[in-house]
This record gives structure tokens, sequence and C-alpha cells, in this order.
């Protein structure tokens, strides 16, 4: 358990660093419409989940509210990495999922269904669904992400393996079973 606890005490800032550029590579993806329409819908839901006002961890909780994003972002990446023309984002935020999967256990199989749901998630009166088949909507959710990369301030990941029983904790509280 302790391996495993430093390579995630390793990563997870690592990802919070690069929130901002995987959000705005899957954004890209969204707003392609040669992309195939069932990679576009994954990354649409991931997108979608970073402007929920309710989120698995709030984003304002120290160390902690923006790794449930990074999470979602990776497992977004290993479901479309199935899909055939995933762009190389996808495949590094797969390889990432095998650390989440790693570091949740069980729980994982409940985030996976989680991801996999927000396809029917809307958020600021997008639908998945909208994203998809209106460029007008798909436009408005790329300029959102770019917005919201340029506003985002990296927050802190305290090097504590308190923060790793914490954030298990949270999950699997909030994740649906």
């Amino acid at each position: 358990m302790a391996q495993l606890d430093t390579r995630c005490l390793d990563a997870f800032p690592e990802w919070l660093r690069t929130l901002a550029e995987d959000a705005t590579a899957l954004a890209a993806i969204v707003g392609e419409t040669a992309q195939p329409e069932a990679l576009r819908r994954q990354a649409a839901g991931a997108l979608n989940y970073l402007f929920r006002s309710l989120d698995l961890i709030p984003d304002g909780i120290e160390d902690l509210g923006f790794l449930d994003d990074a999470f979602v972002l990776r497992a977004v990446g290993k479901i479309a990495s199935t899909l055939d023309g995933a762009p190389r984002v996808v495949s590094e935020l797969a390889k990432d999922a095998e650390l989440v999967q790693e570091f949740l256990g069980n729980d994982y199989a409940r985030l996976e269904r989680f991801v996999r749901g927000l396809e029917q998630s809307t958020a600021r009166g997008r639908s998945v669904d909208s994203i998809v088949t209106d460029e007008a909507m798909a436009a408005s959710l790329v300029s959102d992400v770019k917005g919201w990369a340029a506003s985002y301030v990296v927050p802190s990941f305290g090097r504590d393996p308190k923060n790793l029983v914490k954030l298990r904790s949270f999950l699997q509280r909030k994740l649906p079973g």
C-alpha cells in the first residue's frame, strides 16, 4: 500500500497541474465534428461535469476539490480509448486511469458507471445531446472550457497520506452505488 500511496502522491499534484490542459484537449475533440460521435459524447459529458455546481468533491475543498474532475477526465479517457481513432490525449488519460483504478479498487467500477452516466448530464443549459448535434452549443462549451482553463488556479495538494484517505472516503460516500 505504501508504494501505491507514493505513486498517487506523486501523480495527483501533476494531474491538478495539467487539468486545464487536459480539459482544453478534450474540448478540441468536442469541437471537431469529424471525430466519432461516441467520442464527442464522452468528452462532452466529462467537460459538462467541470461546470456542475454539485460534483463528487466540491471544488472549494482545499487539496481535494479538483481531483474528482481529474479522475473523471481520466475515466473518460479509459472509456473512450476503446473507440476507433481516439486521439493521443485520450490514450494518455486512459493510461493515468490505471492508477485511479488501482487507487479506488472495487470503487472504480462505480466511478466508471458514474462517468458513463454523464452522457445524460446537463450543465449551463447544455445537454450532451445538444452539444454533439448543435455546432453552436459545442462552440459554447469549448469557449467556456477555454475561459475556465484560463482562470484555473492550480490548487495545492499536500503530500500527506491523510489526503489520500480523505479522497477515498469522499468518493466512497459520494459515488452512486
